[in-house]
């Protein structure tokens, strides 16, 4: 690799040139790289959320929920699928192999409901929800006016257009709107007086409407196309849409009913006698009371306590989240202009959180990079080396930008953690290069000569260290999941780094070297080559001489030689270090990946089972009057009742109540979290809170799901009440909950079969008399001013006690009955929702923890859920899920990948210096890094997570690095001759500073970053740097001792037993001499 640097040399200006085209298009790609919060990528989940108005979970779960699963199952590549069934939604949520495209799984979801198509109750209305990152809205808009309903009417056609013009736009969603609906009141007496029934004004809506092309006719103009009918587009249209009773349907009815006279001559056609009076043909205004009216409210959307209307927009998968923002806000006021005196709220917006975080860590990283060029400047003493090893920093930088934006790569949290982290790591070349370049000036070699023998001493080791680096991210490519999608980039990022690193330390600082390091004076006067040699050998033994009488070389050798008197003590005491580093291990709390410290927070609010809309909504209104008075409060976001978008994929609920805060700047989330705790607690009218993270952030599952299977509902039971006893008294868990503890009342009319039989009624038919009696029934749909609105047929008197249902009148052949008359009529409790999986029924057990813990946690779980299953049904398995498993999951797969990157950087080792027993001695450096890391963990109570983990990844490259430079220096002086005792002792002092600059240098970089200065990104990069802090400080110190040791008993061998027989004769040749002197003195 150093003839890189020779060729560089020989072209200075095409370098030059190279590093300018390198720094513009840098730049231009920094410029253009998309900014959003994490990496973009397809997850395989997707959910089918299907409504079905006044149905129970238990029909839900029956005839929706159930054939929709069964379908799916039948998909290729399906890994799971869940169903819950809630009061008139159902949700199936499903999650493919990882690497399926969210198209596809659209595809196949839409094909298996397709298959169910007279399958699903009429009424059931299903649609599917994408589980890409990128179908969760980036920014929300509520609109408000005094007239809402006016508004309503024109919001979407205005805003639609304007906002899809933001370039990077996918879609503009407007909820909220008042929906409208055609309601029917039937006049049952006109009905039956003339003949006709309900079905007679379904035909007719469905027998009239169509144009249909009759043909064609031709004259001296051309063709003339022959079109039948008109379309009922109006309310009025369909009031005279004309009733055609059985009576009248039949052909034999055209000529008005008469009677026919018999031909007396055969063949002759039969003719019709005089016509009798036709009766006259009811429309479908006789009939029925035809209203338009506003279809009754599902759902509430409130903003600061005033009904919005929302508009959310979602982003292309290409699409800048920053940008299109921004492009969103810039068209407010084109907004406001367009629907005259509105109030245009921004309820959500990832932008601001994105920006904040880039902001925070571009300026971690900035502190960084001053931090690391300051330990540069103390070590060397020189401006000029200095300046000439930063550049290579910028430079590295700017080839990473190029490379993120050649590979399609964002600038996000990950991304950009890396290049944070990078700083510390992409220096370390540049200084190994400088430093070495430094000392052979010092030695007065010529300036030339000076720069290619240095690159050359160090070339191979800082290749080979830089390889190991990248190589130990290889295996992040096999981790698969959520762990393995976001920190792809992470890894990829922090390569490309390290290469570009690579290239400039052996092309780029070189070339600086060479025009900016000064030779000593002396030397540089000196034209006689003789002489200049013989300044050269003065200047290097003064050198040399000053070096030994550093105040490092001057602590450090005693220590080197001490150990290398008694390697064996030192190796003793090495293992025992080592001991200790295992026994903190249980002493370290765990966690997955943690929250990101969001601009905000999310409450979930649940009342009794039952509750109305009203009843949500009155209590929302007092949360909601609680959390604005709370200092800090911004925007207080609330959804009432059915919702969803992609985060409903995600496992996000679609109904209930949720409210989303948004904290103003400056102020703290989670003090305004606590304040609004506080100031909510004991108000028993509120209902139960859960709090989440919101406003942008991102975090993962907060509970310990313990997740029960059996076939039936009372084994199920039995399996949660077992679980649920198991789990009592855990330390660390505030809440135990379980999915089927909340129930609600049900009223359960079991219909006498036989009795109804003997009135000539099918079950079926009781129960569709019944449910026509307690709500409207849908029979279509008409157009009305363009929009699709649904028909239905009202009812008055409708039931609204148990009495009244008891008396609800049954239709009969020998006249009406009283429904408890054929049906046992009965009130119960049944579970709010229904989950299953596979077809078997499944609830789980919750635990909420207190702690951060979430190892010991799991474990004390684990054990306690072993002992409990003793006890369940037959038929019911129980597995721990959530958190948790997610946790071990990830760690799992990370731990391989951890041992994956020790057996690569072996085999480069193996490669790199052809032996085996080398590259174990730089593996025992691996170890000791944990030691620092677990150390600095347990210290700064930090839990150990993935990002952690990813720390302890990125240790396994950087720490080998040290001992790979300094085993490389140590062999160059064994090929030039020298004793292995003297190559030790002078490669590990020349090494010292270099080996402690880079350690310093990264360790300082990474500072702002582990003290969470500016808290941008911290759960992504706070524990990251902690653990490669605290690696590298155990590392580097016993690597300085426990190398050079190593090395000794290793490679030592022959030398030592030379050594064991000098000593040998010395003491044989003192006993001799001591001999003949008493011999001499008697």
């Amino acid at each position: 690799m150093h003839k890189l640097a020779k060729l560089s040399l020989a072209n200075r200006s095409v370098v030059a040139l190279a590093t300018a085209i390198i720094a513009i298009f840098g730049f231009v790609s920094l410029g253009s790289l998309k900014q959003e919060l994490i990496p973009s990528f397809e997850t395989p989940q997707a959910a089918i959320v299907t409504t079905y108005v006044g149905a129970s979970p238990e029909i839900i779960d029956k005839q929706v929920s159930q054939p929709i699963e069964d379908a799916v199952r039948k998909l290729d590549g399906l890994v799971s699928s869940t169903s819950t069934s809630q009061n008139n939604i159902s949700i199936v949520r499903v999650e493919f192999d990882y690497g399926t495209k969210t198209a596809t799984v659209t595809e196949d979801l839409n094909a298996a409901l397709a298959t169910l198509k007279g399958v699903l109750p009429a009424e059931a209305d299903a649609k599917i929800l994408s589980g890409s990152f990128d179908s969760v809205p980036i920014i929300a808009l509520g609109v408000s006016s005094s007239d809402n309903e006016a508004l309503g009417k024109i919001l979407a056609d205005v805003a639609t257009p304007i906002l899809s013009g933001v370039p990077g736009v996918r879609d503009v969603a407007v909820s909220g709107i008042t929906e409208k609906r055609v309601n029917l009141e039937l006049k049952q007496s006109v009905l039956t007086a003339n003949g006709l029934t309900q079905q007679n004004i379904v035909t007719a809506l469905q027998s009239n409407g169509f144009v249909i092309p009759a043909g064609t006719l031709t004259d001296g103009s051309g063709n003339i196309s022959v079109e039948v009918g008109t379309s009922v587009e109006s309310l009025k249209a369909f009031k005279d849409l004309p009733l055609i009773s059985s009576s009248t349907g039949s052909l034999s009815g055209l000529f008005g009913g008469g009677t026919t006279v018999t031909p007396s001559i055969p063949g002759m056609p039969s003719i019709p006698s005089v016509p009798a009076a036709p009766k006259p043909t009811l429309t479908v205004s006789d009939v029925a009371t035809v209203t338009y009216e506003n279809a009754p409210v599902t759902s509430i959307a409130r903003v600061n306590g005033n009904e919005v209307l929302t508009i959310a927009i979602t982003k292309t998968q290409d699409g800048n989240t920053v940008a299109v923002s921004h492009g969103v806000q810039d068209k407010i006021a084109e907004l406001k202009e367009k629907l005259g005196d509105v109030t245009i709220t921004t309820i959500f917006d990832q932008a601001p959180f994105v920006e904040q975080s880039l902001e925070n860590l571009t300026t971690e990283g900035l502190l960084g990079l001053t931090f690391a060029i300051i330990i540069i400047l103390l070590f060397l003493l020189s401006f000029r080396s200095t300046a000439v090893t930063a550049i290579s920093i910028p430079t590295s930088v700017l080839i990473t930008f190029i490379g993120l934006y050649a590979l399609d790569y964002s600038l996000n949290l990950f991304t950009l953690s890396a290049l944070t982290i990078a700083i510390g790591r992409v220096v370390d070349d540049s200084i190994v290069v400088i430093e070495n370049i430094n000392r052979h000036l010092s030695y007065g070699e010529p300036k030339k000569k000076a720069v290619l023998n240095a690159v050359r001493e160090v070339s191979g080791a800082i290749t080979a260290a830089t390889i190991t680096t990248v190589a130990v991210f290889l295996p992040i490519a096999l981790v698969g999941g959520l762990v393995g999608e976001l920190f792809r980039p992470f890894s990829f990022t922090f390569a490309i780094a390290l290469l570009a690193s690579l290239f400039v330390s052996l092309t780029i600082v070189p070339v600086l070297a060479y025009w900016f390091m000064k030779a000593p004076k002396a030397l540089a006067a000196e034209t006689d080559p003789v002489k200049a040699a013989k300044i050269a050998e003065e200047l290097r033994e003064v050198e040399e001489a000053k070096e030994r009488r550093s105040w490092l070389q001057r602590g450090y050798l005693p220590i080197l030689k001490s150990t290398q008197k008694h390697p064996v003590i030192t190796v003793v005491a090495s293992f025992m270090i080592l001991v200790f580093t295992f026994g903190l291990v249980p002493l370290l709390k765990t966690d997955f990946i943690g929250g990101s410290g969001s601009s905000g927070f999310v409450i979930n609010q649940e009342l009794k089972p039952g509750a109305t809309l009203k009843q949500e909504s009155d209590a929302a209104g007092k949360l909601e009057d609680i959390v604005l008075k709370v200092d800090g409060v911004d925007v207080v976001q609330t959804t009432i009742g059915s919702s969803g978008d992609g985060r409903v994929a995600f496992g996000a609920a679609a109904g209930g109540i949720t409210m989303q805060i948004i904290v103003k700047d400056g102020f703290d989330v989670a003090e305004v979290q606590n304040t609004v705790t506080k100031a909510a607690e004991g108000k028993a009218e509120l209902g139960t809170l859960k709090f989440g993270s919101g406003g942008g952030g991102f975090s993962g599952s907060s509970t310990i799901d313990i997740k029960l299977t059996a076939k039936s509902d009372k084994a199920l039971e039995a399996g949660i009440a077992e679980i649920e006893k198991s789990m009592q008294g855990i330390d660390g868990v505030s809440e135990i909950t379980n999915s089927l503890a909340s129930k609600e009342r049900t009223l359960k009319v079991k219909v006498d079969r036989m009795a109804a039989a003997r009135l000539g009624l099918t079950e079926t038919a009781v129960g569709g008399i019944v449910a026509s009696q307690m709500r409207p029934s849908s029979i279509g749909n008409l157009n009305v001013d363009g929009n699709s609105t649904p028909i239905y047929v009202v009812k008055t008197n409708i039931p609204d006690t148990v009495s009244e249902v008891r008396a609800i009148r049954i239709p009969t052949s020998t006249g009406t009955v009283s429904l408890d008359s054929i049906a046992d009529i009965y009130l119960t409790k049944v579970p709010v929702s229904i989950t299953s999986e596979k077809g078997d029924r499944t609830a789980k057990v919750s635990l909420t923890p207190d702690t951060d813990s979430l190892g010991a946690l799991g474990a004390e779980v684990a054990n306690r859920l072993d002992a409990a299953k003793k006890n369940l049904p037959l038929g019911v398995t129980a597995s721990v899920g959530g958190v948790t498993a997610s946790q071990a999951e990830s760690f799992g797969q990370l731990g391989l990948a951890l041992l994956a990157a020790i057996a690569i950087v072996f085999i480069v080792m193996v490669a790199t210096f052809s032996s085996i027993r080398q590259p174990l001695v730089l593996l025992i450096s691996i170890p000791f890094a944990a030691t620092g890391a677990l150390g600095f963990l347990l210290l700064t109570d930090t839990p150990l997570g993935v990002s952690a983990l990813i720390g302890m990844l990125l240790l396994v490259g950087i720490v080998v690095t040290n001992a790979i430079v300094l085993i490389d220096l140590i062999n160059q002086y064994r090929k030039q001759g020298r004793p292995i005792q003297e190559a030790i002792m002078d490669g590990a002092r020349q090494r010292l500073r270099p080996i402690l600059m880079t350690a310093l240098a990264t360790i300082f970089a990474l500072t702002p970053m582990a003290l969470g200065i500016t808290g941008g990104g911290g759960f992504i990069s706070q524990p990251l740097a902690i653990v490669v802090i605290g690696g590298l400080f155990s590392s580097t110190v016993l690597t300085l001792v426990i190398v050079p040791v190593l090395y000794w008993l290793t490679e030592g061998g022959k030398e030592r037993k030379v050594i064991k027989t000098e000593k040998r004769a010395a003491r044989k040749a003192a006993k001799a001499s001591k001999a003949s002197e008493q011999v001499a003195t008697a």
